[in-house]
Parts: C-alpha cells; sequence; structure tokens
C-alpha cells in the first residue's frame, strides 16, 4: 500500500481519510485549522439523493443537467445521482442521524428539484451533523491505528492527523506530484513525501466580502494545483446564494426555508419573483440572485426581505434553530417580521480539473469537493448536490488511488471517463511562493480588503465586459503579496500572507476566465452578453511564468468543444 496526504477535513477531506485508511493505505490528513473547521460544518440545506420510492436517479439526473445550464459532464452527473444513495448511507453507518418523521427519514424540497429529495439533520444543521460524526470516525480510526501492536513496535501509525498546518506548495518531480511543502503551527515550512496527494480545500469564498464561507476558504489546494501546473477549469462560475441574512457575517439562510415557503419581497412589499421565473422563489439559484441583485439597485442597494412569517414559529424554531438563532443575534424576529437578506459568495462550480474518480492533470495528484471541477455541476450546482459530489468523488478517488501509481496513460485507458482534453503539464518553473525578483516601487502590493473589493464590484453577481477588463488591468498593476521570510513573523501573520498570495492568484485567473467568456450561462452573468452561446464550452487554464524577472505565473486560457447535455 502507499501514503497517502489528504489536505483538508471537510467531508470530502474525512471521508478520504477514511476511506484510505480502510484500505490499507497510510495517510496523513493535514487542516489548516482544526480538525471540526470547514465549510461542511456551515452547510444547512442538507444531502440530495434519490432515496424515496416517489423518486428516481434518472429525475435526480435530469434536475441536475437542467440546473447545469448546459455544461456538465452527463457521465459525471450518471456518477453523482448513482452512486448518491449509497454513499448516504455510508454516512449513516458513520454515525449522521438524519433527521425523521413518522414516515421514516425526513426529506424537503429546495430550488430546481422536481421531488422533494433532500436529507437534513438537526433541522438546519447537517453539515455540523456530518462534521462531528466524520470527525468521530476519523480520531476513532486514528487512535486506534496509533494503538496498534504495529505502532507499539515502532511502525508508523496508519493515520496521523496533522492539524493547524497549511498547504504551501504541492512538489513536483518528473512531471509527478510527490508531496507538499507544509506550514506547520511553529511557523516553519516542511516537505512531506506522499505517493498520493488528495486535496480536499474546499472553496474560496473569501474572494468577495460577501461570503456565507467561514474566513478560512482561500481556495488553497486550487492555487497550488495551479502553480504546479495542473489543469484547472470554469472558475468564472462562482456561485452566489441569494439569501444570506444581510448582517454582519452574512450568516446563510437556506433555500430550504424558500422550499417550506418563504417568498421575498421589495421595499415596497411586492413579490417580485412572481414575474420572473415560473418557479418564483424557487427558481435557479443564479436566477434569484441576479433578480434579488436588481432590486437592490432599484432600491439604493438595500437588501430585500425574506417574509417567512406565514410559516409560524413553531415551524421556523423546529426546522430551522440555526437561522432562528443567527436572527435573534441579530436583534431580528424572523417569526414576526421579514428578514433582510442579500446575495452571497457560496460554491465554486469550477476548480481543480479531474476525471470521475478524481485524477488531476497532474499524475499522483486528486482532488475532491468543492476544490475540484469534476463537471457535475456544470454553469451552476443544483442545490443540495454539494455534499454528495463530495462523498461520490471522495470514495471514487481512493479507490482509484492504486492506479494512480502506474503509467498516467495506462490508467487514462482503462478510465473511459477522463476527460481527453486534460492537457499535460509540468512542474512551474521556480517557487512561486517565494521572494520577487522585481523592486515594484510603484506598484500597489495586493492585500485581501483590496482583492475583495475589486471581485465584489467587477465579477460578482452581474458582471461586464468593461468592468472585468477594469478589473484585469488592476490586478495586473498589483504585486503578489509577499510570503515566506518576507512576510511578518509569526504563524498567524504567515498563513495570512499565503492566503492573501494564494486569493490574488486565483482573481487574477478567475477574472481572465470571466473576461473571456463572452456570454451570460448559469452562475456567470454579463450585461454585455446577456445571452448564452452554444459554441462556448468550458475554459481551462493552466500557469506559465509571466517573464523571466517575477515569479507570478501568469494566466493561460484554453478554449474547448462543447460538452451537450
Amino acid at each position: 500500500m502507499t501514503h497517502v496526504l489528504v489536505v483538508g477535513s471537510g467531508l470530502a477531506g474525512l471521508i478520504a481519510a477514511i476511506r484510505a485508511t480502510d484500505a490499507g493505505h497510510t495517510v496523513t490528513l493535514v487542516t489548516k485549522a482544526a480538525l471540526p473547521d470547514s465549510n461542511t460544518r456551515y452547510a444547512q440545506g442538507g444531502i440530495a439523493a434519490a432515496m424515496f420510492p416517489d423518486d428516481s436517479v434518472e429525475s435526480h439526473v435530469v434536475d441536475t443537467l437542467r440546473a447545469g445550464a448546459g455544461l456538465c459532464d452527463p457521465v459525471a452527473v450518471q456518477v453523482l445521482c448513482t452512486e448518491g444513495p449509497d454513499r448516504v448511507r455510508d454516512l449513516i453507518r458513520f454515525g449522521v442521524d438524519f433527521d425523521r418523521d413518522e414516515s421514516g427519514v425526513t426529506r424537503g424540497l429546495e430550488a430546481a428539484h422536481s421531488r422533494s429529495r433532500v436529507l437534513h439533520a438537526g433541522g438546519d444543521a447537517t453539515g455540523a451533523a456530518i462534521e462531528v460524526a466524520l470527525v468521530t470516525t476519523v480520531r476513532e480510526r486514528a487512535e486506534r491505528a496509533r494503538t496498534l501492536p504495529s505502532a507499539i513496535a515502532g511502525s508508523e501509525p496508519r493515520l496521523v492527523i496533522r492539524e493547524h498546518t497549511m498547504l504551501v506548495d504541492l512538489v513536483v518531480r518528473d512531471g509527478r506530484v510527490t508531496g507538499a511543502i507544509l506550514l506547520g503551527p511553529d511557523g516553519e515550512l516542511q516537505s512531506v513525501a506522499a505517493d498520493s496527494v488528495i486535496l480536499a480545500t474546499g472553496g474560496a469564498g473569501s474572494l468577495y466580502p460577501h461570503t456565507t464561507n467561514p474566513a478560512l476558504a482561500t481556495g488553497d489546494g486550487v492555487a497550488a494545483a495551479w502553480r504546479a501546473g495542473a489543469a484547472v477549469a470554469d472558475l468564472e462560475f462562482y456561485q452566489f446564494h441569494p439569501t444570506a441574512l444581510a448582517v454582519p457575517g452574512t450568516p446563510l439562510v437556506s433555500e430550504a426555508v424558500r422550499g417550506e415557503g418563504a417568498v421575498l419581497r421589495n421595499a415596497l412589499g411586492t413579490r417580485f419573483m412572481l414575474d420572473v421565473h415560473p418557479g418564483a422563489e424557487l427558481a435557479p439559484r443564479d436566477v434569484v440572485a441576479r433578480s434579488i441583485a436588481h432590486e437592490m439597485a432599484e432600491q439604493d442597494g438595500a437588501p430585500v426581505l425574506l417574509d417567512a412569517t406565514g410559516l409560524g414559529r413553531d415551524l421556523l424554531e423546529t426546522r430551522f434553530p440555526t437561522i432562528t438563532a443567527a436572527c435573534r443575534l441579530a436583534g431580528l424576529d424572523w417569526a414576526a417580521e421579514p428578514i433582510p437578506v442579500a446575495p452571497a459568495a457560496h460554491y465554486w462550480m469550477g476548480g481543480v480539473l479531474t476525471d470521475t474518480s478524481g485524477r488531476a492533470s497532474l499524475p499522483g495528484l486528486f482532488a475532491v469537493g468543492e476544490t475540484a471541477r469534476t463537471g457535475a455541476h456544470g454553469a451552476n450546482r443544483l442545490a443540495s448536490n454539494s455534499l454528495l459530489e463530495a462523498a461520490v468523488f471522495a470514495d471514487r478517488a481512493v479507490r482509484a488511488l492504486g492506479d494512480s501509481l502506474a503509467d498516467p496513460a495506462d490508467a487514462a485507458d482503462r478510465d473511459a471517463t477522463r476527460p481527453s482534453h486534460i492537457p499535460p503539464h509540468g512542474p512551474t518553473p521556480g517557487h512561486p511562493a517565494g521572494p520577487r525578483a522585481e523592486s515594484g516601487a510603484q506598484r500597489t502590493v495586493a492585500d485581501r480588503d483590496a482583492i475583495q473589493r475589486v471581485m465584489w464590484q467587477y465579477a460578482g453577481v452581474l458582471r461586464s465586459g468593461d468592468g472585468l477588463a477594469t478589473a484585469a488591468t488592476t490586478l495586473a498593476d498589483w504585486i503578489r503579496p509577499a510570503t515566506g521570510p518576507d512576510a511578518a513573523p509569526g504563524p498567524e501573520a504567515q498563513i495570512r500572507a499565503y492566503e492573501d498570495a494564494n486569493l490574488f492568484d486565483l482573481a487574477r485567473i478567475t477574472v481572465v476566465a470571466a473576461l473571456g467568456r463572452e456570454e451570460s450561462r448559469g452562475a456567470h452573468y454579463r450585461s454585455d452578453f446577456p445571452t448564452s452561446r452554444p459554441e462556448l464550452a468550458h475554459t481551462v487554464a493552466h500557469s506559465r511564468e509571466l517573464r523571466r524577472e517575477t515569479s507570478e505565473p501568469e494566466p493561460v486560457i484554453e478554449a474547448e468543444e462543447a460538452i451537450a447535455c
């Protein structure tokens, strides 16, 4: 068996660590904060799967393809929906206690689903329930490995957990990922060798000032993979959740609230979604988010109102205890009055380009969960498919670990679903995280607040060619934040510096991708190109050095033929 380095401790990373340990691999699980800290724990709505007699895999597939706006990979969608029920049963075996009623497991309806198929736990605390169960399972596996006779005899434990340890960069040797550079809790860099690396670091909600993601979501895995030469794709497709509570911290107000019957009203009290889409408040997320943004523009930026008063206090407090608590903390009583909501960055459909077994374009590298672009979400993720994707493709990645040690071409031949358009890449010359070779005396050093302002203004819910061009020019004029010895001392400052550098890299390639997509599709909307263009499909980016005197990689976008859905 092999040594597997898993980076990230959300659902995808924890499943990968559990499965790899159970398969006999030696596993090192690395996470930037404490083990339970991840995007997963903030997921409210639930996990979608066709598990009921009045539902079917085929129906789930159709709903997913429809939401994906023509850019889904049909094979990936079929895998997701077909294997999803078994992965949900795995979660139940791992201790996730989904909510039940007198008829059995409770299920909810969310936007763009044709059936009620969304399982939830703790009302609106599904992610937290999953995280607790999987963290407990991982800790049990680690303790069991530590106390095995082989461990006592001096062998390495099969599962080692390293908290407060950040991924800095991937190590590439002869065109293959052979490990990673990590920043430990002591602020020291160290290299860890591995036969395979599984990235499960989540998305990059911190690209935007208003996000439902925790602050640790800085796209570390996607940025590191891009710098190493792995292909990334569809980064322009960032999903903005329509309803985040418009108070500091922007807590999520689950789509399930609208699924239960809550409605959206503008400042005049008008239910505006009725005139926008046949699904009204349950239209696809991109439609609802843009409609809210337009209404806010008409009312000088004031949030719209989510009216859930008709649902009754008992239902709201029982079904949505997390949201109820967030409202109370903000001094709001949503059972008595409508609450202010606005769009916020929520989920990245783009990421490291993978096949349906999580393999990236660099041998030895896998990506799962929000870090990956599997093709299952297309241009717009169907509600509650994210937790499902994390479970399904993490499981598949572990099953493919043996193939990753074989010749890459042979592995591709054995997997007919591997995308033929993944370009081969070697290691990026130099170390992008290192000191810059230019003085940059007349240039501004990018910082997180400035990056977020540019991204929100020009690459947010509503976009235009002129705005994106302004963003591209602005970012090109800035200097990448210093990291390593050039950054402020101390572990926290070091982490912040590496995170800001990652956000800068990702902002640049996201803006270039959005500028190159001259159409509106799914989560990507441009006022100068308000319709879709069927000849445009995916954008694939890879890195190369911009020029000899700088270590900043240059975004390069490649076109593809359309994938029919």
